[in-house]
């Protein structure tokens, strides 16, 4: 295609056929300024109107007969042989044309087409002498309460386009108005008070969502009025993708839960709470669109245990799924699981070793940690063995997780995957009895990771735990799940609160007790188990004892008959720490048989006395950002350094330690890959009548009445309708993070060297330093902007930018600067930088 060539305030630039005069000097870096055009919108002017809108309760109909949009009128520049200065958001560009984007004709016209967009709109904050420093908390007295700025000041768009326009002195003052300020609905907050009418957000639900739950309509004044299609959100079809937000240039549509500088982690949150940032929403979407082994391969991304992850991770991320805030959070772990069962080998396509290293690296202990960390250790080059103390790997997701939660067969078939990369395998080898860490050392290995984990129960002192009858539960796991078989009596009682004991109590169901009784000191709400498996265990039958703690076994010639408990107080201090409190209440409950399932704890004792490597309160101390102990190429991970932790996080553990590894060994530190090739998502999402009260799809399990005959697995996954209408309930929060936005007006920033010396003047005013990341190191008032920028250059070598205000009040004005940057930044410029940068 032929390329059309024409000039651009005298420079020559090239666009394709089609492209707008306004895409065209963007592509060219030169500035124009708009507020109706957004870069993935179609234009404002020819836009439809609403037949009716509606501002929280208020209902307008459309009083121009579905006039068309206008536009903003604010990009207009001129065209040689136009008589008019022209929109140059719609005018496209011709072959030989001479533009001129800037002219005192255009910035009259463009101030008085600015004119009635802050005559609607409160606009004290953008005249205002203070602006710059301002708090937002001493306003005038003269300035209304509701024409006081908005938590916007500093970022707003509006402000700074017309900042750039400038503001015409024929702009009437703003007369107050009493629209909806709506904030009890889901995710963000509607304030028509400051809406421009510049119909963005209606372009970005209806034409680029494809979910029309707003729009637009004239009132009875030919003002554009902007609202929803129906009284509430829900009722208009919102799909709370929030889209209408991103495109905002004003306060009118404000997020109520994203800060400043934590966009990606607050506007896809699971994604953030997940410890391997599995990319949660790339794979809902997959799967919507029937793609279950994409899905899978995108997953098989972060961590090697989709299927075990699928069926036994404690689902960080659903607990901030941002649909949590409407109905019910997305089934994303129950999702997870389905696309790993659907798991056709895809991903094993884009797998890659890349060439040996000629390294050697011992990874010991085989639960998640030390099998993530060997999985990705290996594909990095490097030879990899794992050693391990019992006969089979998996630690204790072999050990710890009981069969019904977790199959063995899925098991073996995920660690299988890991060993057929050409990690060496040994079993029955126990570190400080079979071998040392001097030993690996001296057999040539480079690096050594400490995957040991938690196996053994925590001990609390207990009158009568030394009894027959009495077990821990850790130990009682692990025997059962190594295939002991065990009998117990009729009547159990487990102590303790958390994941552990729920798994004793319902695996004590399944080795022959008809009556299980858990006590713990944590009241309901504050039980470590999570709801679902509370209520699991209570759909099985077990009681719950809350608020009671363990005071004695009752035993009668040796035999157990009970336990005595005390009444728990409070289980935690009022630092949040556990540190139960009884008062003097006990009563006693029956049972033949006592399980304690308090904790778990890791067997250190392969530390002999004066190991470099340094522990605390039974843990091994690492450095956080590398893991490395404080034996020089001995790294720790997972619940050995942490405390008991969970699946996902001992495979967080296992990725970070990888990574620190191979960069210690010579290689990159990036274990990231991709497995399955996928462009930008489409940003259409399309409408669902209901969409907002769709609920979470209920995931089919083993009937409460046939789970006590065996371990067979009791959560039954989803089917393929199944699966596909639950991921449909995604806000797919990511696609706002792949939104454009429009360019700020040029800043006047100079580079930071002598040359710039001749274009700061010699005059009073404040000095803004910079580094090359465009955070400030400095602010200096002074006599003399020359004379201080020159002795700046020899002051600030890690320095890249500057920029200036001329004021003869210099030191009112640096403060106003400091303000500003300590209100954006909570802290003073230069702070934990080098020494050299503060001031």
């Amino acid at each position: 295609m032929s390329m059309v060539t024409l000039t651009i305030n005298g420079e020559t630039v090239e666009a394709s056929p089609g492209t707008t005069i306004l895409e065209a000097a963007r592509s060219a870096g030169i500035y124009i300024p708009t507020l109706c055009h957004h870069p993935d919108l179609p234009p404002a002017r020819g836009s439809g109107a609403a037949k009716i809108i509606y501002q929280g309760t208020k209902k307008t109909e459309d009083a121009s007969n579905h006039e068309p949009g206008q536009g903003c009128g604010l990009c207009l520049v001129e065209v040689e042989g136009e008589a008019e200065p022209v929109g140059s958001c719609a005018a496209e560009v011709r072959q030989g044309i001479s533009v001129i984007t800037e002219s005192g004709r255009i910035k009259a016209k463009r101030q008085e087409n600015l004119i009635p967009i802050l005559a609607r709109h409160p606009h004290a904050c953008l005249t205002c002498a203070q602006q710059e420093g301002c708090s937002r908390s001493q306003c005038s007295l003269n300035v209304p309460e509701n024409e006081r700025c908005c938590t916007l000041l500093g970022h707003c768009e509006l402000q700074r386009v017309a900042g750039y326009i400038g503001i015409s002195s024929r702009t009437p003052k703003w007369v107050p108005t009493t629209l909806a300020v709506i904030d009890d609905e889901p995710l963000f907050a509607r304030d028509y008070n400051l809406c421009i009418g510049c119909t963005r957000c209606v372009r970005a639900c209806r034409d680029l969502r494809g979910i029309e739950a707003i729009g637009f309509v004239r009132d009875a004044d030919g003002l554009v009025q902007v609202g929803s299609l129906a009284p509430t959100l829900e009722e208009s079809g919102c799909k709370y993708c929030t889209a209408c937000v991103e495109v905002c240039p004003t306060g009118a549509l404000m997020d109520k839960a994203v800060r400043p500088g934590r966009k990606s982690e607050d506007l896809v949150p699971c994604r953030g709470a997940c410890p391997a940032h599995i990319d949660v929403p790339g794979y809902l979407r997959l799967i919507a669109a029937g793609k279950r082994d994409e899905a899978n391969a995108v997953i098989r991304e972060r961590v090697p245990f989709p299927g075990i992850l699928g069926r036994a991770c404690v689902r960080p991320c659903e607990e901030k799924c941002r649909r949590a805030e409407v109905n019910e959070a997305i089934a994303i772990c129950a999702l997870k699981r389905y696309a790993a069962d659907g798991d056709q080998g895809l991903w094993k396509k884009g797998t890659r070793i890349e060439e040996n290293t000629g390294k050697k690296v011992a990874v010991i202990g085989s639960g998640p940690s030390g099998l993530t960390a060997a999985f990705y250790l290996r594909k990095k080059g490097h030879a990899v063995t794992v050693f391990e103390g019992q006969r089979k790997a998996g630690g204790m997701m072999r050990y710890g997780i009981p069969r019904y939660c977790l199959p063995e067969e899925l098991l073996d078939r995920e660690i299988k995957d890991i060993f057929a990369l050409g990690v060496e395998f040994r079993p029955n080898q126990v570190l400080g009895k079979d071998f040392t860490l001097e030993r690996l050392r001296a057999a040539g290995y480079d690096a050594v990771f400490l995957g040991v984990g938690a196996q053994r129960s925590r001990r609390i002192p207990l009158e009568g735990a030394d009894s027959s009858g009495v077990w821990w539960g850790v130990d009682f796991l692990a025997r059962v799940a190594g295939g002991e078989k065990i009998r117990l009596k009729e009547r159990v009682i487990v102590i303790g609160g958390g994941r552990v004991a729920m798994d004793v109590a319902l695996t004590s169901l399944r080795c022959g007790a008809g009556e299980v009784t858990m006590v713990c000191v944590e009241s309901g709400e504050e039980m470590q188990a999570h709801g679902w498996e509370i209520q699991g265990a209570l759909a099985e039958g077990v009681r719950l004892v809350p608020s009671w703690g363990p005071h004695r076994v009752l035993r009668d010639n040796g035999r157990v008959t009970g336990m005595e408990i005390i009444h728990c107080v409070s289980a935690f201090d009022d630092q949040g720490a556990f540190n139960p409190e009884f008062d003097d209440v006990k009563k006693t409950i029956e049972g033949d048989e006592v399980i304690l399932a308090v904790g778990q704890a890791p067997d250190l004792s392969f530390l002999g006395k004066g190991s470099p490597i340094a522990t605390k309160d039974g843990l091994i101390l690492v450095k956080e950002a590398t893991l490395e102990t404080g034996m020089r190429g001995v790294y720790a991970g997972g619940d050995v350094a942490a405390p008991a932790g969970t699946i996902i996080h001992a495979v967080a553990a296992g990725r970070k330690a990888a990574a620190s590894i191979d960069k210690a060994l010579g290689g990159t530190g990036d274990i990231d890959e991709k497995l399955f090739e996928r462009g930008a998502p489409s940003p259409y999402l399309g409408r669902d009548e209901g969409f907002a009260g769709w609920r979470r799809g209920v995931v089919p399990e083993l009937d409460p009445g046939l789970r006590h005959r065996g371990f067979e697995e009791v959560s039954l996954g989803y089917g393929d309708e199944e699966a596909k209408r639950e991921a449909k309930r995604c806000f797919q929060c990511d696609l706002r993070l792949l939104m454009g936005r429009n360019p700020g007006p040029p800043e006047k920033r100079l580079a930071f060297r002598e040359e710039s010396a001749g274009e700061v003047p010699e005059a009073e005013g404040v000095l803004r330093i910079y580094d090359a990341d465009r955070h400030v190191l400095a602010i200096k008032g002074t006599a003399d902007l020359r004379k201080e920028f020159r002795k700046a250059l020899k002051d600030y070598t890690r320095a890249a930018w500057l920029d200036y205000h001329e004021d003869k009040l210099y030191s009112k004005k640096e403060s106003e600067l400091i303000q500003k940057y300590l209100r954006e930044h909570g802290k003073m410029p230069g702070e934990g930088a080098e020494e050299e940068d503060l001031f």
